[in-house]
């Protein structure tokens, strides 16, 4: 399979879930291609995600945030919600025959909020082929899962205006 038809099929591989965005505030850097996703079955709901390709339009850096509602009083097992979301990554990539490795869930911030964050290295015949992220936060009534990933080069390459988008994320009402 060529390269960029590999990277392809792995990203749609990605964790996905419904979200909740209506104080969601991304601002997607100008090179990043944002992608029309289809509606959610619970029409409250709402994912953002958006691409940057090459100069060949392979993808460097995919990267898509989710916020859910959560019922009033609810409490979220934040180290569970990870591990899930991990395990999920994990399997999907086994599946396509990919083995991965992940660091140790640790204390991060998701545009403000504290966070949990876990990385996983992607592997195919011993190659590092894929780095994807996975970060969850919760604030109020809302939990926030972001995942991003990209090929080994263009992770590491793209990382730092990554930490950027990540930064500069609004996440609480106004």
């Amino acid at each position: 399979m060529p390269c960029s038809l590999r990277f392809t099929a792995l990203f749609a591989l990605l964790f996905c879930a419904a979200a909740h965005a209506e104080q969601l505030t991304i601002t997607w850097p100008a090179d990043w291609e944002v992608q029309a996703l289809p509606p959610a079955a619970d029409t409250n709901n709402v994912r953002q995600r958006a691409v940057k390709n090459d100069a060949n339009g392979d993808p460097l850096m995919v990267m898509e945030l989710t916020q859910t509602t959560l019922e009033p009083e609810h409490q979220v097992n934040m180290d569970a919600v990870l591990l899930q979301m991990r395990k999920t990554l994990q399997k999907n990539f086994a599946s396509a025959g990919y083995q991965s490795a992940c660091n140790k869930i640790h204390d991060s911030t998701l545009g403000g909020l504290k966070a949990l964050q876990t990385t996983c290295k992607i592997t195919q015949n011993g190659n590092h082929v894929i780095t994807q992220t996975l970060v969850a936060a919760t604030q109020g009534n809302s939990a926030y899962a972001l995942s991003y990933a990209g090929p080994a080069e263009g992770y590491k390459a793209n990382e730092a205006e990554v930490n950027g988008i990540r930064a500069s994320l609004q996440l609480s009402k106004p």
